[in-house]
């Protein structure tokens, strides 16, 4: 379904990633862990077209989109909920979820999707009217999600999901993933929370100052000395 090759992808005079390569199959949950500031949310934004890569391709369906602005990037089926969530805090939930079907026209559709959101977070249909920016930090992850799934993506980008949440509602967020997984969405997933990720990917990479250093099975990461003494001690 995806396939970065050899991107390299600078932030000025900084590179911040160094010529990487990676797949990501239909149907897959694929995690991509590391320490901060390896290159793992910048991969995600290469992907998504909010930063350009300078050298190498990004193919999606078997088409390049390596210099597509990020809404028709977003229109082709990928959907990128970043780091930090970033939910409009003015707007309420309502609205915000709103912002993820802005190019849908036909309000029954609009409604279609909006009921699958409430489906996962039931939450979020309690507090329609409250404004984003009062809700909890888990609330705000789940609007950040159910806002994507707005867009009906086929393939799901998440930054950094379990960051600053209780560990009970990291379980939850990383619960719902499995099953959005198994409805169908192709999941990639950046995590600092290496064990969680790696419990649930069928395949991970590790990140290491913009190179791809490790790449296999999320069981076999797990078990891996060196994953392990890095990023699961």
């Amino acid at each position: 379904m995806l396939a970065l090759n050899n991107i390299e992808t600078f932030y000025g005079g900084i590179q911040a990633l160094k010529g990487i390569t990676l797949n990501v199959e239909k149907g897959e949950i694929v995690t991509l862990i590391g320490s901060n500031g390896a290159g793992k949310s910048t991969a995600l934004k290469s992907i998504s077209g909010l930063v350009k890569a300078a050298k190498g391709s990004i193919i999606y369906k078997n088409e390049d989109i390596t210099k597509k602005p990020p809404h028709d990037t977003a229109l082709s089926g990928i959907a990128h909920v970043p780091e930090g969530r970033r939910i409009f805090p003015k707007l309420s939930v309502k609205e915000n979820l709103l912002m993820g079907a802005f190019s849908v026209k036909d309000k029954r559709e609009i409604d279609e999707r909006m009921s699958k959101v409430f489906q996962y977070f039931p939450k979020i249909k309690e507090r329609l009217d409250q404004k984003g920016g009062t809700m909890s930090g888990g609330e705000q992850q789940m609007l950040a999600i159910g806002r994507a799934m707005m867009m009906k993506p086929e393939l799901l980008m998440l930054d950094e999901p379990s960051m600053g949440l209780a560990p009970i509602i990291v379980e939850q967020i990383f619960e719902i993933i499995k099953e959005l997984n198994q409805a169908g969405i192709t999941i990639l997933l950046v995590e600092q929370n290496a064990y969680q990720a790696l419990q649930i990917a069928d395949r991970g990479y590790v990140i290491q100052t913009g190179s791809i250093k490790l790449e296999g099975l999320g069981k076999d990461l797990i078990k891996n000395n060196e994953v392990r003494e890095a990023y699961l001690a």
